[in-house]
């Protein structure tokens, strides 16, 4: 491959991108978000609770809320311990004018009790709606990204678990799930070392949080997509998960071309420009 070569995969890529955000959310999101509603939000506190007690649990709710998913926990299984809030509901009068009152309920916490909720791996039955997956096959690229990485200074881990993610960029150091097939891992590094390029200096704060997750997203389909990895509607769907559009990935157009060049010219040798943060091209 050559550098112009990187420069035309870079560009089709990211039009293959745009027009699948222009299309909106895929039926695969819809399902998903759909299954994620039924989950309840538990509170900074329980989450900690969680984590504690299984680091790796990624969809957590109680007995009776899996088997309304047609899914049941596995005999001997045991719960995970959190607190639920007790709740006095008492009647109040409200007066809306001079000659009327209405009745209200006021909600008075009063105390906590545990109770126990299973992660999704303790139980078996229906399987639940998913995210799009990443399929293909990196090869030796797999390798060659880990690679690349590491000859940039910056230090790579592969963990048990991140509290749900697939994986973190802090600055100097990538973490990821050391479980992840090797098309996600892939995928997963491209997103991470798009962070590290992007989003670990100075300009982190001219950035949000959509901003940054729809680049670095952006980042990693280039990436696979020029490596042969299929992501479907997987890089899209996890942008829209983040509020982010067509107009978004318009505005941040040129960083995402410039990381994603050097990303590839990296993987595929081209030149040692691009390890310095140069654009290849």
């Amino acid at each position: 491959m050559k550098r112009e070569d990187v420069l035309a995969r870079t560009e089709r890529a990211l039009d293959e991108l745009a027009t699948q955000l222009e299309q909106g959310k895929s039926d695969c999101l819809l399902q998903y978000l759909d299954m994620l509603s039924r989950f309840h939000r538990y509170s900074m506190g329980n989450c900690m609770l969680i984590a504690m007690q299984r680091p790796t649990a990624t969809h957590v709710a109680g007995y009776q809320r899996w088997k309304r998913l047609k899914r049941q926990v596995k005999k001997g299984e045991t719960g995970i311990a959190i607190l639920a809030p007790l709740v006095k509901r008492r009647k109040v009068d409200k007066e809306r004018d001079e000659d009327t009152t209405e009745t209200a309920q006021s909600r008075t916490l009063y105390g906590f009790r545990v109770v126990y909720v299973f992660d999704i791996e303790q139980t078996e039955g229906e399987p639940l709606a998913e995210f799009a997956k990443i399929t293909g096959d990196p090869g030796e690229k797999l390798h060659r990204v880990e690679a690349v990485i590491r000859d940039r200074g910056i230090e790579l881990e592969y963990v048990d678990g991140l509290g749900g993610a697939l994986g973190v960029s802090s600055g100097h150091k990538i973490a990821v799930l050391q479980d992840l097939e090797d098309a996600e891992k892939f995928s997963v590094l491209a997103h991470e070392l798009g962070h590290e390029l992007l989003h670990q200096g100075a300009r982190r704060k001219d950035t949000t949080k959509t901003i940054r997750e729809t680049e670095a997203e952006a980042v990693a389909f280039v990436v696979c997509r020029a490596s042969g990895i299929e992501c479907n509607t997987r890089s899209s769907d996890y942008i829209q998960l983040y509020n982010g559009d067509t107009d978004v990935l318009m505005e941040s157009l040129e960083h995402i071309q410039r990381a994603a060049s050097n990303i590839l010219c990296d993987l595929e040798g081209i030149s040692a420009k691009s390890s310095k943060g140069v654009l290849c091209a």
